[in-house]
């Protein structure tokens, strides 16, 4: 392995995300015979072919896939280096990729601006997505940190806590159970529901919550595919829903959606800061995680309540 360098891991790399020796030859301003020769000594190298070549184009194989795992590694370390080289010049910059889930949406651009209040040399970046395009961001090493309610099982991760997350039923104003109190598990379910796709922390944490319902979960309810579409179906009168707190504060407030009193509700979840464990941590993830565990809990939309007045 002595034999390769860097100019090797960057064609690798580039030939996965292109697909073609053509395409990742104009990506990397060389030509398609330069590139081909450089993949041609990583496979003599080991001795294994790193791409099926097909009609479709160039498809990795499990070698390749192996070896653009640790281009992606090795990617990360220098950045890494380069980050801890302007520390200890006292240099205080860096860049980190804030990955958030659509939920998360609602407050964290708030804590964005707090941050890069007190860190404005660092460059942030901020992609929101669903639960699987957060999750296939980290799997894909394009996010350093992620801001969840339920921390990925699929990837190798570490996750720290920052903040309540509490999770609701909700109804328009007219339903007729906004002036019911303690609404069993057995009544709300016999309403209409709507719901986020499948594996998205709130439906999982609904499926469970009705889970001892018999038959419940088989038919949960129509789905929608943000929660913004299922906030303005529950005012139009579709159904209710449940859904995180700190999507509706601005609702609530204004009295186009009620929290509905159920048994056993808010449900408490939390807020996770989610990072890959092989992620080499910078020095701006550092801050910045150091940060959401001393004040992101702050920039959490808050409730003056949870529930109804209690009837007189």
């Amino acid at each position: 392995m002595r034999n390769l360098t860097l100019k090797h891991f960057k064609t690798i790399q580039a030939i996965i995300k292109s697909g073609k020796i053509v395409s990742a030859a104009k990506v990397l301003g060389l030509s398609p015979s330069a590139l081909t020769i450089q993949l041609r000594q990583v496979e003599e190298e080991f001795q294994l072919a790193l791409f099926d070549r097909t009609s479709d184009g160039m498809r990795p194989t499990a070698a390749g896939l192996a070896f653009v795992e640790t281009a992606q590694a090795i990617e990360e370390h220098l950045g890494l280096l380069e980050d801890k080289m302007d520390a200890i010049k006292g240099v205080r910059t860096g860049s980190l990729r804030l990955g958030v889930v659509s939920t998360a949406k609602y407050f964290a651009p708030r804590l964005m601006a707090a941050f890069m209040k007190d860190h404005p040399d660092i460059d942030m970046r901020l992609a929101i997505g669903n639960r699987a395009q957060t999750i296939d961001s980290l799997r894909n090493h394009d996010i350093d940190i992620a801001l969840m309610g339920r921390p990925a099982k699929e990837v190798p991760v570490r996750a720290s806590v920052f903040g309540d997350h509490p999770l609701v039923i909700i109804a328009p104003p007219e339903h007729p159970l906004v002036a019911a109190r303690d609404i069993s598990k057995e009544r709300i379910a016999e309403e209409h529901f709507l719901i986020r796709e499948p594996g998205s922390g709130t439906r999982i944490s609904l499926e469970i919550f009705l889970s001892d319902v018999p038959g419940r979960i088989d038919d949960l309810g129509v789905e929608m595919g943000s929660n913004e579409t299922i906030k303005q179906a529950v005012m139009a009168g579709l159904g209710i829903a449940f859904i995180s707190a700190h999507t509706i504060a601005a609702e609530t407030e204004a009295g186009r959606l009620v929290i509905l009193d159920v048994v056993g509700m808010p449900i408490r979840r939390q807020w996770f800061s989610v990072m890959r464990t092989d992620h080499a941590i910078s020095p701006a993830m550092a801050t910045f995680n150091d940060f959401l565990m001393r004040k992101g809990a702050m920039y959490l939309p808050l409730f003056g309540k949870l529930y109804p007045d209690k009837a007189g």
